[in-house]
């Protein structure tokens, strides 16, 4: 135990993560503490972009996509802890209903698109149609093939209208989302998430990955995908952190707080 190490543990942050353990690891709780102080930084700069949009009427869109389980929604719940409730918004759509069936496919998301001043985030958004309803069978080929042909043109109506749009897909492996799946099936408050979407999917992996593959292919032309690699859920959530940072041009940014750290860097300090 280093003096700095000793420090760490001997503050209101060190001892709560002490205490949350059930077998008491001074190293673990180290390192949570350092992840905490780093996430810490990050949303505080957060909120300064925030500001920064509502200020000046701008309007942001990030996109959240991955496989199941792969820590989408934890990763959003950390950007926006502190940020004002009402100058953001969380959608997450579920199936759509009778009346949405007939709609165009792109018309109920343009319905939650930001207005003036505001961050929408997605939680899975339109590029459902792109991966999981044709793996599943939730739409026709010519419904999936229309949705690709159209798009980069959506996509492209949304950037020329002002709107900043970030696309981010959490990459896990398999052994990964099955070990997931297990956890979430085996904890009470959490396994309302296993939907029969979720029973299928290590069974459908490689169906998933032909068609994220060709997703990756075919939509990079107007707002190219920014892929995280989240086994590691705390890694995973800085990199989304640090990626919507350097990539809004808000003013004024505290270029040291964004500079990139990989998770190991922010330990070892």
């Amino acid at each position: 135990m280093t003096e700095k190490n000793l420090s760490i543990i001997n503050t209101k942050k060190g001892l709560e993560a002490l205490l949350r353990q059930k077998n008491l690891n001074i190293n673990k709780t180290i390192n949570n503490v350092k992840y905490e102080k780093r996430l810490e930084k990050l949303q505080v700069e957060m909120l300064i972009l925030q500001q920064w949009v509502a200020k000046h009427n701008k309007k942001v869109v990030i996109l959240f996509e991955g496989r199941d389980a792969a820590g989408k929604g934890g990763a959003i719940r950390r950007i926006i802890q502190h940020l004002p409730p009402r100058a953001i918004r969380v959608v997450a759509l579920p199936k759509p209903n009778e009346t949405e069936m007939g709609q165009w496919y792109f018309q109920r998301y343009i319905n939650r698109l930001p207005n003036n001043g505001e961050i929408v985030f997605f939680d899975r958004s339109w590029y459902n149609r792109a991966v999981v309803e044709p793996v599943n069978g939730f739409c026709t080929k010519k419904e999936y093939d229309i949705f690709m042909s159209h798009v980069n043109a959506f996509e492209k109506m949304i950037q020329d209208s002002g709107i900043y749009l970030l696309k981010f897909y959490f990459s896990i492996t398999k052994k990964e989302q099955e070990r997931r799946f297990k956890d979430i099936v085996s904890t009470p408050i959490k396994k309302w998430k296993y939907s029969e979407v979720d029973k299928r999917a290590l069974l459908l992996w490689d169906d998933y990955t032909t068609y994220k593959e060709k997703m990756f292919e075919e939509t990079q032309v107007n707002a190219p995908w920014k892929i995280i690699k989240a086994n590691r859920k705390t890694s995973a959530r800085i990199a989304a952190f640090e990626y919507i940072l350097k990539s809004i041009p808000y003013e004024v940014k505290d270029l040291e707080t964004i500079r990139h750290k990989s998770l190991r860097a922010i330990l070892n300090e």
